[in-house]
């Protein structure tokens, strides 16, 4: 899990913010995954920092697309 920050994600290119995005993603829907089939986490708090990263992408990408 790669937390990204504001800076990092407004330097990236809008393909990178795709592929990043999708990536998360599908890695936060395995982790949801896992917690509905009771399987224990390792990190509790991964799961809110990927929604967090995911609005961050989006934000950028709409303010993009504003300008």
């Amino acid at each position: 899990m790669a937390i990204l920050k504001i800076k990092q994600i407004k330097g990236m290119k809008s393909e990178e913010l795709n592929k990043k995005l999708s990536e998360l993603r599908l890695e936060l829907m395995k982790e949801s995954g896992n917690v509905k089939m009771g399987r224990p986490i390792k990190n509790p708090g991964k799961i809110k920092e990927l929604r967090r990263t995911i609005a961050r992408i989006l934000t950028v990408k709409k303010e993009r697309g504003k300008e």
